[in-house]
């Protein structure tokens, strides 16, 4: 990940504003083009897909303004990345599976979970660990 001179994580910043972005876009999918060919069941699992993405890209944003705090940047780019591969493996998984009907995909959805809240226990070390080096794990 970048660290830009401004104390701020460039990479989740951006990362994070592109997948609220895509969220939105999908959300749109999913309302309009969807809705006519899944089941209801379907796009329930489709939404709940967009959902996690819009909230981890928020997420992934909030991470990049912590940068600017008190806090360990290791972590904080540590916590993006598993928030990254949580979209990709959690929300990913779920498209796939309304679009693809390929369910050996189930299992990889709670892997992105998993991933989720590895990504938010260390945004909460970091936030313990608060004053105690930007560089220290």
């Amino acid at each position: 990940m970048i660290v830009s001179s401004g104390s701020v994580l460039r990479c989740p910043l951006v990362l994070g504003a592109l997948l609220v972005l895509l969220a939105v876009m999908a959300g749109a999918f999913g309302a309009h083009a969807l809705r006519a060919i899944v089941s209801e069941r379907s796009l329930e699992v489709f939404q709940t897909g967009v959902q996690y993405q819009m909230i981890h890209g928020l997420g992934l944003i909030l991470i990049a303004i912590l940068g600017a705090l008190d806090l360990s940047r290791r972590l904080l780019v540590l916590a993006a990345g598993f928030l990254a591969a949580g979209v990709v493996m959690f929300s990913g998984s779920l498209y796939l599976l309304v679009l693809t009907e390929m369910r050996w995909l189930g299992p990889v959805t709670p892997l992105g979970g998993l991933c989720f809240m590895a990504g938010w226990v260390l945004v909460v070390i970091a936030g313990l660990r608060q004053g105690k080096g930007k560089e220290s794990l």
